[in-house]
């Protein structure tokens, strides 16, 4: 287990915090039962704290054609290949439970290539990774590719913006040197069993 700190950076009181911050993090604590680092790692710098959740609500909770396993299979994937320890671990937690499967998340992270993906998942991860990489040198036929699986419009602006806020979230996170809470490890690995 590691004992490194949560950032590089200073890691604010939760009760020295301004009251919308405070309550925003108290409230994910009350839910997942304890605060993931990333909140406590850009508390210290409020303004970017409220309009990078802001920006990661919208698209992560955004009613429309992709599922909350899809969207996070997006993280996973772009996270890995952009070497983001903090991402991958956190979201691939968050994919073994939405998607009820506890292989996913390690496959796609490895080698997406290799995660028996349906055609739809190989192409929405696909046209992902080359946001994520290599977007200058996405053209009409990248676009028309996710066209032929069932993606519409809004659904490809969401793949590709996902691919992006979360390049953006792995270079702060490799920045920052953010670790992963180890609660994060072992989420959605085994089945929970019946009370």
């Amino acid at each position: 287990m590691s004992k490194e700190p949560i950032s590089a950076f200073p890691v604010p009181d939760v009760g020295d915090l301004p009251a919308d911050v405070r309550a925003r993090i108290l409230a994910v604590q009350e839910k997942a039962g304890f605060v993931p680092n990333v909140f406590l790692a850009l508390a210290h710098r409020p303004d970017e704290f409220r309009a990078f959740f802001a920006y990661h609500d919208a698209l992560m909770l955004r009613v429309g054609g992709l599922s909350k396993a899809e969207r996070e299979m997006i993280v996973v994937a772009t996270s890995s290949v952009n070497h983001c320890l903090y991402c991958v671990v956190a979201h691939g937690a968050l994919l073994r439970i939405y998607a009820k499967d506890a292989e996913i998340a390690d496959r796609l992270a490895v080698n997406p290539g290799k995660a028996a993906l349906s055609q739809r998942h190989a192409a929405m991860i696909a046209f992902a990774m080359k946001v994520a990489t290599r977007s200058h040198e996405i053209v009409p036929h990248d676009h028309e590719m996710l066209r032929d699986v069932g993606f519409d419009d809004e659904d490809i602006w969401d793949i590709g913006a996902i691919a992006g806020f979360f390049a953006l979230s792995n270079r702060l996170a490799n920045m920052s040197f953010m670790q992963p809470n180890v609660e994060f490890f072992t989420m959605g690995r085994m089945p929970k069993l019946a009370d």
